[in-house]
């Protein structure tokens, strides 16, 4: 259960911290202030409390290590559902915030930092969604393999996270997770719970393609033929298990 919880504290503060940003220091931080938000409470979560769960913080993570095949699909609905409670109850909180603003907060006008499309079509918010999710669950999903990133994978995955964010955020909201859309849709409004669904297929088909990518190997590390002098000695000439302690990240 342990593992559990920590998904749901996780993705609580990922949404609490990266929502809440959005709701009371947008004009303040600006875009490059949001997306460090989101990006270094992945970071922080990842030190805290991935060594416990993973902090995947997101169901298309969860669902790329389903694709993959390093995850179990009992772990995956139980993960689903701590992150979708855990993304409610921090927007549940921040909602509670905003309704005791002085003068009041009329999420009509102000919004409720809900993913949406405006300024650009429903078909490019659905390909931005789609690719940067992808791209996004690739990078997690690789830097937290045998052969990945080790201690640094969190920083890896965070600012992967502050580009989508900036890149995105006037295309689609920059989502790329599920959870972190559900919760603010269920306060923010009609059109929020609207355009969700976007939101949960998108995301959710990059996923499933990030975890085919896995299976295919084409990312997978192979000791080099070539002489690759290190200290006098080469990595092709070490054993595969010494290569694989050379690589292997952190649990």
């Amino acid at each position: 259960m342990n593992k559990y919880f920590c998904e749901l504290l996780g993705t609580f503060a990922l949404v609490f911290f990266g929502c809440g940003t959005l709701l009371f220091m947008r004009s303040e931080a600006g875009p490059l202030g949001v997306a460090l938000a989101f990006g270094m409470t992945v970071v922080a979560m990842a030190c805290a409390i991935g060594p416990v769960s993973g902090a995947h913080l997101n169901p298309a993570v969860s669902l790329g290590f389903l694709v993959s095949r390093r995850f179990g699909l009992w772990d995956f609905v139980a993960y689903v559902l701590a992150q979708s409670a855990g993304a409610i109850a921090a927007a549940g909180t921040l909602y509670v915030i905003a309704m005791d603003k002085v003068g009041g907060y009329n999420i009509a006008v102000e919004g409720f930092a809900q993913n949406g499309w405006g300024a650009y079509g429903a078909r490019s918010a659905f390909l931005f969604e789609f690719i940067s999710t992808f791209l996004f669950v690739t990078v997690f999903l690789k830097s937290t393999a045998e052969d990945g990133a080790g201690t640094v994978a969190g920083f890896a995955i965070g600012l992967t996270l502050v580009a989508v964010h900036l890149a995105g955020i006037t295309v689609s909201g920059s989502s790329v997770n599920p959870a972190r859309s559900l919760g603010p849709a269920l306060f923010a409004g009609e059109t929020a719970r609207a355009q969700l669904w976007l939101y949960i297929i998108a995301p959710m088909l990059g996923a499933v393609a990030a975890g085919l990518l896995q299976l295919s190997e084409v990312l997978a590390f192979r000791p080099t033929s070539n002489p690759l002098k290190r200290n006098g000695t080469t990595l092709a000439g070490r054993s595969r298990v010494d290569a694989a302690r050379h690589f292997r990240s952190r649990p």
